[in-house]
């Protein structure tokens, strides 16, 4: 069994964001790091809040970064379950902020219960939210996995929040993507985009190519993915190492005489041979 997390501890990454870190066990794979952060602005934004399974842990991490009554915006970037765990709780406890997804992202939500309309701000890709001190322009990230998928980017530091973008499996916990040598980094972040995004080889050259040049443009000096350490002034590596993925078959996970073998205790020991 995978145990839930017991504790995240906040940290900045910089004077403007707090980063809420985890590292979730996928069984065969290594460790997929699920984050939140808290967008110090002017009016302070969430940006997601962790898995259902660690949803207390966030919910936690987040009264620690932040008072939650000082909250003024949640930005999901999409309705998954590793990225709404503690949704509820925080709108419960943070009554002045409101929720930024799509409409399809609230049509999702709207499956595990209703969200009053007053509480919800819709933004769609080509849209800017106004936080006070800044503008963060809402974007599609260049994968995905979820059709509300909705990153943004915020120019007055030069940081995107890039949703599952850029993500990567990892064998160890790391703070910063920067730690990871360039071939654990391509690996990590080619598995990932082959199971987040299977679609990427079947999808013509010239409009994703056309998506990497406008990532490109922004020319971001941080990236702050949902599923990788923070990344700093690498944004030409990520994005090469995402076009690699290209080439790669979509992920195929274990069936389940595979599954059964991943979860069966290692054998013993063999005994040491005896010696006259």
């Amino acid at each position: 069994m995978l145990e839930p997390i017991q504790k995240i501890t906040p940290r900045a990454i910089g004077a403007d964001v707090d980063i809420l870190s985890s590292f979730y066990p996928v069984p065969g794979l290594g460790l997929l790091p699920i984050n939140a952060f808290v967008l110090r602005a002017k009016e302070p934004v969430l940006v997601d809040t962790g898995y259902v399974a660690g949803s207390a842990a966030y919910l936690d991490a987040v009264r620690t970064a932040i008072d939650p009554r000082d909250l003024r915006w949640i930005w999901l970037t999409h309705a998954d379950p590793d990225h709404i765990g503690a949704l509820r709780d925080v709108l419960a406890e943070a009554p002045s902020a409101r929720l930024v997804t799509t409409f399809l992202g609230l049509g999702k939500l709207g499956l595990y219960g209703p969200i009053a309309p007053e509480r919800v701000f819709l933004l769609n890709p080509g849209q800017s939210l106004d936080v006070g001190d800044r503008k963060l322009l809402a974007l599609r990230p260049p994968t995905y996995d979820a059709p509300e998928t909705t990153a943004f980017f915020d120019p007055s530091t030069r940081t995107l929040f890039s949703s599952d973008s850029f993500g990567a499996v990892l064998s160890k916990p790391v703070e910063s993507a920067n730690e990871l040598g360039s071939n654990a980094l391509r690996d990590g972040e080619v598995t990932w985009a082959t199971i987040d995004s299977p679609w990427l080889g079947a999808l013509e050259t010239p409009p994703f190519e056309r998506t990497l040049s406008s990532v490109r443009a922004l020319a971001p000096e941080r990236v702050l993915s949902t599923h990788l350490p923070p990344a700093f002034g690498i944004l030409d590596t990520l994005l090469d190492n995402v076009r690699a993925a290209r080439s790669v078959p979509p992920f195929v996970g274990p069936d389940q005489p595979a599954f059964a073998r991943l979860l069966a205790p290692a054998p013993p020991p063999a005994p040491e041979p005896l010696h006259a």
